[in-house]
């Protein structure tokens, strides 16, 4: 399969989503974005590996900070991402840290069938 990236946090009933993502295939590696505690989620015995971030760092900071720390963990020449939690700040400094990397994004949704592209 492939490196699942999501962003972990803020929108109610949000980590569900995220939760039943995780589950809904056999992903390579998942990684998920967040400002919270690392040990605030957890994945069914599933490897997840969390990149905390301070949310309030520059919009170029955080950037800076998601392009070193992907740069050390993505496999391959594409990702699917999942925006359905967190704000639009922390979609906006995602997106131009994997465009910095130059890999292919695939937008993904869990769904009653597995894992949706859309």
């Amino acid at each position: 399969m492939t490196t699942l990236i999501a962003c972990l946090s803020t929108g109610k009933g949000t980590w569900s989503t995220v939760a039943k993502l995780i589950d809904s295939a056999d992903w390579e590696k998942v990684i998920l974005i967040t400002p919270f505690a690392k040990d605030r989620f957890k994945a069914d015995g599933k490897k997840v590996e969390v990149i905390q971030f301070n949310e309030n760092v520059s919009m170029d900071e955080l950037i800076k900070f998601l392009v070193d720390e992907l740069a050390k963990r993505i496999v391959g020449i594409e990702v699917a991402v999942n925006l359905t939690s967190g704000s639009g700040y922390e979609h906006m400094a995602l997106l131009s840290a994997l465009i910095k990397l130059g890999v292919g994004i695939r937008f993904v949704i869990p769904s009653e069938d597995g894992v949706k592209e859309v």
